[in-house]
């Protein structure tokens, strides 16, 4: 198949939304389909354009087939990005309409070439007119995946306000997700939500993300990275490895290091870039049980989660209910317990029983008991850990959850 994507957020990012949408091109060209991509330079999380790319050019990266003619062709067409210096809800809408613009001529382009599938990523659902009318003029299928409701997380966190204008903007995001011939997401909660929004259920499909099972995995001999932070034998890290943004609520595992100082066996690892780091860094100045990491290089990254004896899964409470982490997926796969603030009835609360400790968002105190409990508790960390390896080689494995969306993917060409 030809296959048009179109995402604001693309490898070499290794986090998120960027780092599932790259190994998702990477497996189709594999199959041999012919990949075309329409995305920004990379810039998250950090929030700068990475070096070698330009915010204010357009430009195209192309990746043949390998010596031995396997694999599809794969053409990433970069486009102009703004890229605020400080994160604001209207500087936000204008970093997404950017990218909408100026990816609107190449997805025209774009339908020269008769793609059979154009699809796109939630965020940003602005580029969804564009994706439309390329669609139709090349005949080709149309296919939105959502990664996070925008527009609810948009409201919820106070980026743009109730009233009039909610019902508007929700109005206008009913009326494009109903144009798509498939929509789908990466949870049940998520696929209810779309439900609620109108979105018909013949239109929607599972389309999990996925943890890499193989490549995550637990070591038999304590990560190398304890050594290079010199971290003592006995030291339990707890480690938050990802982005440091608005929706993570990160100020809760702050506070639960302030109320855990005096338990020197218990150690904050924490890990990644955001518009928040800054101010989180302030906020933890004179704790001296937390250590901060840059992101770090994707070699690394199952030493990075072996580092840790429990994961840390903090969410604003505004935000707990709209979003299933990314990050969690790969958090079980190395076979660590998670504590998590979620609350029952969230598919994060059911995925995290069992395999570690919900507590509710916003609560440090039982969020820092949470730790303590688990620091204290080498069998139950075991067990909890166990439980998490197990879930993740049965429900999360890469290659079958690429293998039915290619399903899905010809079921929609050639129904």
């Amino acid at each position: 198949m030809k296959i048009v994507v179109c995402s604001v957020l693309f490898r070499p990012e290794l986090t998120g939304i960027g780092k599932y949408t790259g190994e998702m091109t990477a497996w189709l060209r594999a199959q041999g389909h012919e990949v075309f991509v329409v995305a920004p330079p990379p810039f998250y999380p950090a929030w700068k354009v990475a070096p070698g790319y330009s915010r204010w050019w357009y430009g195209k990266e192309r990746q043949a087939p390998d010596a031995s003619g396997a694999g599809g062709e794969e053409t990433v067409y970069r486009c102009p990005l703004y890229v605020p210096a400080r994160d604001s809800g209207i500087r936000r809408i204008f970093h997404l309409l950017s990218f909408a613009l100026s990816s609107a001529p190449v997805l025209l382009r774009l339908a020269f070439k008769k793609p059979d599938v154009v699809w796109m990523v939630e965020p940003t659902l602005a580029v969804a007119p564009f994706a439309w009318l390329s669609a139709r003029l090349s005949r080709a299928r149309l296919w939105l995946h959502v990664q996070d409701m925008e527009v609810d997380m948009a409201f919820d966190l106070g980026l743009l306000r109730a009233g009039f204008m909610r019902r508007a903007v929700l109005a206008l995001e009913r009326l494009l997700m109903r144009r798509f011939d498939r929509v789908s997401t990466i949870s049940g909660a998520m696929r209810a939500r779309l439900l609620e929004k109108g979105v018909r259920p013949d239109q929607v499909r599972d389309f999990p993300n996925w943890a890499d099972v193989d490549g995550i995995h637990p070591l038999v001999r304590p990560s190398a990275m304890r050594e290079h932070l010199g971290l003592v034998a006995d030291a339990v890290v707890a480690l938050y490895s990802g982005n440091m943004g608005q929706k993570q609520g990160l100020e809760t595992v702050v506070e639960a290091a302030r109320l855990l100082q005096g338990h020197e066996h218990v150690h904050f690892v924490l890990c990644g870039e955001g518009a928040a780091r800054a101010r989180l860094e302030d906020l933890a100045s004179g704790l001296s049980n937390i250590q901060w990491l840059a992101l770090q290089p994707l070699e690394q990254l199952n030493e990075l989660l072996n580092l840790a004896d429990i994961h840390l899964l903090p969410q604003r409470a505004d935000a707990a209910d709209r979003v299933m982490p990314s990050k969690l997926t790969n958090m079980l796969a190395s076979g660590r317990p998670v504590v998590a603030t979620a609350m029952p009835g969230t598919e994060v609360h059911e995925v995290v029983s069992g395999r570690g400790i919900n507590t509710p968002p916003g609560d440090a105190a039982r969020f820092a008991a949470a730790i303590q409990r688990l620091a204290s508790d080498e069998t139950l960390r075991r067990d909890f850990g166990a439980a998490a390896r197990r879930y993740a080689e049965e429900h999360l494995g890469k290659a079958s959850i690429l293998q039915q969306f290619e399903r899905d993917l010809r079921e929609l060409v050639s129904p």
